[in-house]
């Protein structure tokens, strides 16, 4: 019987042991396992808090000085202004807390008082008549000269106020006030051209420059004043040199760069098709035609309207810029808050434009079209000037001619050379005339409205209209006004405005974030960056 029990309660041990020797072993590979998916999961959502941004013909990291694009789209991460411009193309407060425009050539402006240079050196009114002074320098060509050739003087009030007073009234001047403030403290006693303090300069924004060796790495600037903003994912971003863009295409493809800005249309010849995102955005650079109002034919505003409705933008576009551009029908459609109908052009309907001709009385008689006016026949045939060495813009103008004539006016292009299509600008001697403009970030028209414009357009309303937003800030009131000026666009048509150049940003497949560039600010969202 002893013998029975010793043996039930070794079989019960044995048991015991088997038991807990599968639950070691096979428990024990469980847990690994469950760790192993956790371990890989995390992995897959693993934040990279830096990306890295390549330059070409590198010159300097001082934005005054610099005369690289790229430095200049990078700069706005290190450097602030006194007004910034958003996405809407709206203008904004910055370094400034406030501004005013006190008569036709004075503004007051409030800074902000609780702003420190990345070195901990308080911002002060000094500062910006540091910066404007180092800009109006005749031996210091910047790209920011012409925000401040109006300026004539800067009168320091106290250390958060400056008056600026101008030569004449700019219409939107606050619209110049947006170059990078230098702090003056930094470059004290120093040749400001020559100065080695340019390779690690100090700046008011979310990142400050980091100089090791010519190795550039923009950080966090813990002395950043806007603690409103929410916290960067990234912690650094490496600047890279190259030589040439074709060791940057290089760079890109193998994955050593994060993203590349650029205008050209032909960017998937240089780095294909696949593996990266493209961020695309309107530029500056506008095409148009201006009918010369003067012309006895042109002055008819039903005649304008006949020939923009047989102007197709789209084929343009399609035909010779590979739909790479984007079409326009007004100065303010590259996003401004100003610009909310989509609609103002006219779109393409040759029925339309003949009947227009017809109701207007023109006839179409021996291949032309004529009206009889004071015992006279006019006619419509025109000179289309175009500048020679604009290979795009030729090709632009023989499709409008081929537009133009399919509807029967007869179109002669003047391929003019670069001194004589300046001298027909600048006398206005011309039927029709294609150009084009790098347009700013201001609203304001009177180029295209006002006094000496390319099509001669006299309009007291629109020049009563211009006159009147020039001091105006109340949003509501401002954007009536320029529907106004909109709606009467529509109806006299003394332009055609064509298409818009196109920016990119090409991003790689493993940069994350809010990507929305504009032509202000290619970082927009920046804080919401980050890298796979």
């Amino acid at each position: 019987m002893k013998s029975n029990i010793l043996k039930y309660i070794f079989a019960i041990i044995v048991i015991g042991l088997v038991a807990y020797s599968a639950y070691i072993i096979y428990g024990k590979q469980d847990n690994s396992q469950n760790n192993y998916e956790v371990i890989k999961y995390e992995k897959e959502e693993e934040i990279i808090d830096n990306i890295r941004i390549p330059i070409v013909n590198f010159d300097t990291l001082n934005p005054i000085l610099s005369n690289n694009a790229q430095i200049q789209n990078i700069s706005k991460l290190v450097y602030e202004p006194l007004l910034s411009v958003d996405a809407n193309y709206k203008i904004e407060l910055c370094l400034a807390k406030e501004w005013n425009k006190v008569n036709q050539t004075s503004y007051i402006i409030k800074l902000k008082d609780n702003i420190k240079w990345s070195d901990g050196i308080k911002f002060t009114a000094k500062d910006v008549q540091f910066t404007i002074d180092k800009l109006k320098d005749t031996n210091i060509k910047s790209i920011y000269t012409y925000n401040v050739e109006n300026i004539t003087s800067v009168e320091v009030i106290d250390d958060i106020t400056i008056r600026i007073n101008l030569d004449k009234e700019v219409p939107f001047f606050e619209y110049n006030l947006t170059f990078p403030i230098m702090s003056y403290k930094y470059y004290e006693n120093e040749d400001f051209l020559s100065t080695s303090k340019n390779n690690n300069p100090v700046g008011t924004g979310r990142f400050k420059v980091e100089n090791d060796n010519g190795n550039i790495t923009l950080k966090i600037n813990q002395e950043w004043w806007n603690k409103e903003e929410k916290d960067c994912k990234l912690s650094q971003i490496q600047i890279v040199k190259y030589g040439n863009m074709g060791e940057v295409y290089k760079a890109f493809k193998i994955g050593n760069i994060d993203i590349i800005n650029t205008n050209s249309v032909e960017i998937e010849n240089y780095i294909g098709t696949i593996g990266y995102n493209l961020k695309s955005y309107k530029g500056r650079e506008l095409d148009y035609i201006a009918f010369n109002c003067n012309n006895e034919e042109l002055a008819n505003k039903e005649v304008r309207q006949a020939l923009s409705y047989v102007i197709d933008k789209q084929n343009i576009v399609s035909a010779i810029y590979g739909d790479k551009y984007y079409i326009s029908n007004f100065p303010l459609d590259y996003g401004n808050y100003l610009y909310e109908d989509e609609k103002v052009g006219y779109e393409y309907n040759i029925d339309k434009a003949r009947n227009i001709l017809l109701e207007n009385g023109w006839e179409f008689k021996n291949r032309t079209w004529q009206k009889v006016k004071d015992y006279r026949t006019l006619r419509l045939k025109f000179n289309l000037v175009v500048n020679s060495s604009n290979v795009k813009r030729v090709q632009v103008a023989e499709n409008i001619k081929t537009n133009l004539e399919n509807l029967g006016i007869n179109i002669n292009i003047i391929k003019a050379n670069d001194l004589t299509y300046a001298r027909y600008l600048e006398n206005k001697n011309y039927d029709i005339i294609l150009t084009g403009k790098y347009t700013s970030f201001s609203p304001d028209l009177t180029s295209y409205f006002g006094e000496l414009n390319l099509a001669n357009y006299n309009n007291e309303t629109v020049k009563q209209i211009l006159n009147d937003v020039k001091n105006i800030r109340e949003e509501k009131i401002l954007k009536e006004k320029y529907n106004n000026l909109i709606n009467i666009y529509k109806e006299d048509m003394p332009y055609v405005y064509l298409y818009w150049n196109r920016g990119s940003l090409v991003c790689s497949s493993k940069l994350m974030g809010d990507i929305r560039p504009n032509k202000y600010n290619l970082f927009c969202n920046i804080d919401t960056w980050y890298r796979q």
